[in-house]
């Protein structure tokens, strides 16, 4: 069967109807959002990177997709408290073009590059519930305070690796799912101890939520494989980032892209 865009959207349409959701249509984004009619807290699903996977695994794809947006409802209706659970809080990158706001409530976040923003999430084991001002000002808590635990907590979380070399270029690939492996690409300590390990240009990839990409670029063709490796975890992934990579020069992350003939340039 030949799946399109409107075929998709009405598939998952007809698997997320319930009573006391609103779903609604995005056709110039195509984007899906499924939202609790009540509260106005939902998902936003972004049918490309949906497709792309439903074209590789079938149904599959579509029963994971069902359950992240169930689960993610059911932890934005769920009464959570920060208070005693400090450490469960970390942060999460997210693309710059997430909304925002929950539920017509601002989110605590900070701007991080020009393609990704940093929002900040409370564990609840199989989902998370991302910290809004509102729910800062009903415990009497201080948003720069939050923020320093998310990355003191990200800083406890392993970071296994995994090598791959190709065409004489080495890509290590951190990949835990547990939700904040691009969150990684925000420990300074981490990517230091990386960078002793660089021959070349050291480039970093946070292509969607749970994988970091760190690759040592020795030559013109690493470029290739990057790019063509950051699509498809792009379109692969279950909440997509950015397709884009990033030098670190200085502590700064610099956006690039793939320009002809395997040339890097940096996005102005």
């Amino acid at each position: 069967m030949k799946m399109t865009i409107e075929k998709l959207k009405k598939l998952l349409t007809e698997r997320l109807e319930k009573e006391g959701r609103n779903i609604a249509y995005n056709r110039e984004k195509d984007q899906l959002r499924v939202e609790n009619a009540e509260s106005g807290k939902g998902v936003t699903l972004s049918l490309g990177p949906v497709l792309a996977k439903w074209e590789r695994n079938r149904e599959k794809a579509i029963d994971e997709i069902v359950f992240y947006v169930e689960e993610a409802l059911r932890a934005m209706e769920t009464e959570v408290k920060i208070t005693g659970n400090e450490r469960k809080i970390f942060p999460v990158i997210r693309s710059t073009s997430f909304p925002k706001t929950a539920g017509g409530k601002p989110l605590v976040y900070d701007e991080h590059t020009a393609e990704t923003r940093i929002f900040y999430s409370l564990d609840m084991g199989s989902s998370y519930r991302l910290i809004d001002e509102g729910m800062l000002a009903d415990e009497g808590l201080d948003a720069g305070r939050i923020k320093e635990m998310a990355r003191f907590n990200l800083r406890s979380l392993d970071h296994p690796v995994k090598k791959d070399s190709v065409s004489g270029n080495d890509f290590y690939f951190v990949n835990t799912n547990d939700g904040y492996d691009a969150s990684r690409i925000l420990n300074e300590s981490f990517l230091k101890e990386m960078e002793k390990k660089i021959k070349g240009e050291m480039v970093l990839s946070v292509p969607h939520q749970d994988v970091l990409i760190i690759s040592d670029i020795q030559n013109s063709t690493g470029y290739d494989v990057l790019a063509h490796m950051t699509m498809h975890f792009y379109t692969s992934g279950r909440v997509p980032i950015t397709p884009l990579s990033f030098y670190l020069k200085d502590g700064e992350l610099e956006p690039i892209f793939i320009m002809a003939k395997n040339k890097p340039g940096r996005k102005e």
